[in-house]
Order: C-alpha cells, then sequence, then structure tokens
C-alpha cells in the first residue's frame, strides 16, 4: 500500500524539522509540496501543525505503549508514530486502519523494515486506547474531501489544578509555564497554553476596499477584525490562489503586528530597523503616502525578497546590521521590531517551544539592547522609537527598555505610556477593541493570546526630549 501524497509530505516536513531544525511553516509554503491538490495539503498542513503542537503529549503516549523513552526511537521511526497517534486521538473521522497501515508503510518508506514489527505493536497499543485525551473534543476529515480545521475545545469545568498538570494536559514545555504563570497568573498562562493548541484565525490587511470586494469575488470569505477597524479576518476560502495575493495586495500579518505599525504614530522620515519580511514597512507605507521609509534588513537574500515583493515607491531597503546602522541619524519615527523568541506566536509556530531554552534568552537580550541603543541614536530630538517583540517574555521586553536606556540618565529618552496611544487610536475609531486600557500593561503595549485575540506581542514607545 503506498503512502498517500498528504501523509508522505507530512512526514517528510516533519522529519526536515527535526533533523535540520527547519520551520513548517517555511516548508508547508516551499515548492516542494507545490504538486499537493487542495485536500492533500490541507490535510498535510493539519498533520503537521497538529502533531508539532501536542508533540510532549503524543510522546507520552508513544513512550507507555512502546514501555521505552522515544529518545530510544529513531527519529523516522518515532515521527511516524507521532502522525499516528495524532490521527487516532486527535481525528475522528479519519479511519483507525488508515491512521495505522498509512504509517507502518512510512516506517517502510524511511527504510527502517527492521522496526516494522516494533511500529506494529505499539501502533496497535495506540489504536486500542480511547480517540482523545480527557477533556478534548476532536474532529478532523481523511483528507478525501475538504478537511476543516480539526476543532479542540478544552474542558474549562475541570481546568488543570498545577503547572506540572497544565503543562502535560496541554503540550507545553513546564518551564514556560512556569514563567507565564510567574508574569501574567495562572488562569492567563492557561488561556495562553489552550490558545496556542488551537488553529489561529488569518488576519489579513488590505490596501483598499476594492481589493476586499476582489477576494469576495474570488470566494473569500471576510469578517470585520476583532482589534482594528482596518483589519479582516478569513472566515473560509484559499487566499493564497487569489489574484490580490499574488500581487502582494493582501498581506497576512496578525492584528497585533498591524496595532504596531498604528503606534508608531505619523512621521516624515521613517526608519524600519529589522524590516524582513516587509509587512509593517508596508503598512507605513500605505498609511502615510507622503513619508520616506528607510526598511534595513541584515540578511542579503531577504532584503533582495522584500525588493521583489514590495510596490511602494517610498520605501528605500539597505542590507545593513541594525546593531550598527550606515546612516545619518534624522529619523522622526524608528520602528525596533526585533528578532525575538517569538513565544506570542507558538499558535503558529509551535516547533519554538520544543527548541527553545532559557539560554537562549540571554542571547536575544544582548542582541535586542543592541539594536534598541542604535534605533535610539537615528531619532532626531523630538522624535520617537518603537520597540517592539513577539515575545511573551521579560528578558526580551522590559529589561531590555531598562537595559538600553541605562546609560542615558541624564533623562535624555522618557518612555510614554501606550495606553494613552490606545486611547487615541480608540477616538480615532481605528481601534475597535473595547476597554484600549485592557492592551496594556504598566506603560506597554502587552497581547496575550486567550486573552486577547491576537498573537502575543509587546512594544514600547520612547521618545526623545527636544
Amino acid at each position: 500500500m503506498p503512502v498517500t501524497p498528504s501523509r508522505a509530505a507530512a512526514f517528510d516536513v516533519l522529519l526536515r524539522v527535526e533533523e535540520q531544525s527547519s520551520y513548517a511553516v517555511d516548508l508547508l509554503h516551499s515548492d516542494r509540496l507545490a504538486g499537493l491538490s487542495s485536500a492533500d495539503h490541507r490535510l498535510c498542513t493539519e498533520l503537521v501543525m497538529g502533531v508539532m503542537r501536542w508533540r510532549s503529549w503524543l510522546d507520552a503516549v508513544i513512550s507507555r505503549a512502546a514501555g521505552r523513552a522515544v529518545s530510544r526511537i529513531d527519529v523516522e521511526v518515532l515521527v511516524a508514530l507521532r502522525l499516528a497517534a495524532y490521527q487516532l486521538r486527535f481525528l475522528a473521522r479519519v479511519p483507525r486502519s488508515a491512521a495505522v497501515n498509512q504509517s507502518v508503510e512510512m516506517v517502510k518508506r524511511a527504510r527502517k523494515r527492521s522496526a516494522v514489527p516494533f511500529a506494529n505493536a505499539v501502533l496497535r497499543k495506540l489504536s486500542a486506547a480511547p480517540p482523545a485525551p480527557g477533556g478534548i473534543v476532536s474532529s478532523g476529515d481523511s483528507g478525501a474531501a475538504d478537511l476543516p480545521a480539526s476543532v479542540v475545545a478544552l474542558d474549562i469545568a475541570a481546568p488543570p489544578e498545577t503547572a506540572a498538570a497544565l503543562a502535560e494536559r496541554l503540550a507545553h514545555p513546564q518551564w514556560l509555564v512556569d514563567r507565564w504563570i510567574a508574569s501574567y497568573g495562572f488562569a492567563a498562562a492557561a488561556r495562553i497554553c489552550a490558545s496556542d493548541q488551537v488553529i489561529p484565525t488569518t488576519a489579513v490587511r488590505l490596501s483598499d476596499q476594492a481589493v476586499e470586494d476582489e477576494l469576495v469575488a474570488e470566494g473569500i470569505r471576510l469578517a470585520p477584525g476583532l482589534l482594528l477597524r482596518g483589519a479582516r479576518r478569513v472566515i473560509s476560502g484559499d487566499l493564497g490562489e487569489t489574484r490580490a495575493f499574488a500581487c502582494g495586495r493582501v498581506a497576512i500579518q496578525d492584528e497585533a503586528s498591524q496595532l504596531v505599525s498604528l503606534l508608531l504614530g505619523a512621521g516624515n522620515r521613517i526608519l524600519d530597523c529589522c524590516a524582513a519580511p516587509g509587512n509593517k514597512s508596508a503598512a507605513l507605507a500605505a498609511r502615510l503616502p507622503q513619508a520616506t521609509i528607510v526598511a534595513t534588513e541584515l540578511h542579503h537574500h531577504r532584503a533582495r525578497a522584500m525588493q521583489e515583493r514590495q510596490s511602494s515607491p517610498a520605501i528605500q531597503i539597505i542590507t545593513a546590521d541594525a546593531r550598527s546602522l550606515p546612516l545619518t541619524a534624522g529619523f522622526d519615527r524608528v520602528l525596533a521590531d526585533v528578532p525575538c523568541s517569538g513565544t506570542g506566536t507558538l499558535a503558529r509556530n509551535p516547533e519554538i517551544k520544543w527548541r527553545l531554552v532559557p539560554a537562549d534568552l540571554a542571547d536575544l537580550q544582548g542582541r535586542q539592547v543592541a539594536i534598541l541603543r542604535s534605533a535610539l541614536q537615528q531619532v532626531v530630538p523630538g522624535g520617537r522609537v518603537l520597540y517592539s517583540t513577539c515575545s511573551l517574555e521579560p528578558e526580551e521586553n522590559q529589561q531590555v527598555i531598562e537595559l538600553a536606556l541605562a546609560p542615558h540618565s541624564n533623562n535624555q529618552y522618557q518612555v510614554l505610556d501606550c495606553g494613552d496611544e490606545l486611547q487615541k487610536l480608540q477616538d480615532s475609531e481605528e481601534l475597535t477593541w473595547p476597554g484600549p486600557a485592557s492592551l496594556a500593561r504598566e506603560k506597554f503595549l502587552t497581547t496575550l493570546p486567550g486573552t486577547h485575540p491576537c498573537d502575543g506581542f509587546f512594544a514600547a514607545l520612547i521618545e526623545r526630549r527636544a
């Protein structure tokens, strides 16, 4: 029995994620999968992202059935077992025999025939277990027809009572759960973990009303954004198949990311010093058509990709290290959306939670402080710098602000209250979320998955005194 195209592709993607530290989202949108039908691509995506989201939970189930630690199982065999376990436990409409037989075939396809009896024995035990863990209800499809997104509904009447139970049940490293409890409280941490396990809604930024009309005509069903007047949520339809997406007239951009661009405010000369993939530069150009925008990116290939996609003549793209910019200070607005751990985006990038270790945060912080200090040197008196991350970790957020400003004991720079700026955005009806104060902690923009309808973002607005 040959392995179906969707499962073969899912196996290959997951193996590359494990062996080469590749990112699943990049692989799922690569040319390698261009030959898949729409239905097969949807099932492949469901399998890859589902396995990555629930990896530790799946490994615990596999370990019990195998009678050994998963670290003692060849990676090719383990990937096949994870795929089977996910289908058996979370995709109720996938025939159990198909999940088992296809995974055995994957082991053979990976030239691990000696492991076939072992895989068969483990899969028999897995197939005899209940279809979903306690408190979780799930549905899926075999891929023969259109595949609806799997539904993960958490039993909030019986939430986990400890950090360890929360981490185990919702498949997160306990060290991350412990940190979020310390920073945001147990209830908020539980909401973050639950949100990370659900397929996130796709939010888009449109260039104008005509684009929205065109998308609707092509079968894309849209709904208003939950945070911003100008945002739209994709309810159904394949956005990637539309002319507007191919031409760059619609950008996939989370609403919190769109909000960061709005917080920067208006300016005549703007610097985006960590610009790739270019969504924020494009948003600024669309909002401020008279402004000159300089966008810098460290990596040449990413800068080149930005150049190929961008359509605004107002954006000048430069390959440069944001820590030592080859520019003359003279910007009234500077955006420093820095490279970070991405712990606010785990629903979209679940592999991060299995790769990140505490020591990574210190390394990231050093680079982030250097970038922010460089950005502060580029802003003119009276101008503003917006520092942002898609991280939930204080080392990358508040602590970076404190460290970057520490050398400036003469109060040359002032941290502004983002709550005030959020209120202005609501007064202008650009922000539609009720109660803008709920989006801020202390003086900083702080969005939390599960609490707010978006990714987790942090932003600080810093003004250079005139």
